[in-house]
């Protein structure tokens, strides 16, 4: 397994429609196992493929809570679709593609999802509160929508503008870091 790179908004293979997998094989498998490492190591409750530029149709959630010692309850979706919608929830969201903005979205309570598992079996999830939230977030990044494109136009507005600011942050705490990467792997090899 080996940590991708999580690409940031506006790259475009966010906002363009994923494609279904035809077959899932080892490569859509290594794929899953390489975005469990990112998510986790992210850390995050949630990533879908293109975040790591792969136009797929291919997310993972997990909401456990580590700090409450909760066991991992990690869901692999492959070519998930929403079947069932019920009820209306509001909640805070974010995403790893845009660290550090966060935005109240409204959603569905309980959704039901169809999908592919790892292996390629037909799986069936009914999920409420948080679950459901994560997995219509990350099924809409499967169809190339971000969480601020519920908003209304004033506040996407407002969001834009703060998430300038914030990958501008991003992108320098990123360079800081991979500079004293390499200045610890330099002294290291003296």
């Amino acid at each position: 397994m080996s940590r991708l790179e999580i690409v940031l908004y506006p790259e475009p293979v966010l906002t363009t429609p994923a494609k279904d997998v035809d077959e899932v094989d080892d490569e859509v498998r290594r794929l899953v196992d390489d975005m469990i490492e990112t998510m986790y190591d992210a850390p995050g409750i949630g990533l879908a493929a293109p975040q790591v530029g792969k136009p797929v149709r291919v997310c993972i959630c997990d909401v456990s809570n580590p700090q409450e010692d909760e066991e991992p309850k990690l869901h692999v979706l492959i070519n998930p679709r929403v079947v069932e919608r019920q009820g209306n929830i509001v909640w805070e969201e974010g995403c790893l593609s845009m660290p550090g903005l966060y935005r109240e979205v409204k959603r569905s309570a309980q959704v039901v999802v169809e999908a592919l598992d790892r292996d390629g079996n037909p799986q069936r999830y009914e999920a409420e509160g948080l679950l459901a939230v994560c997995m219509q977030h990350e099924i809409d990044h499967l169809d190339g929508v971000m969480f601020i494109d519920h908003l209304s136009r004033l506040k996407k507005r407002l969001a834009l503008k703060e998430w300038r600011r914030l990958k501008e942050q991003h992108l320098a705490r990123q360079a800081r870091e991979e500079e004293e990467a390499n200045e610890a792997s330099e002294d290291e090899a003296d």
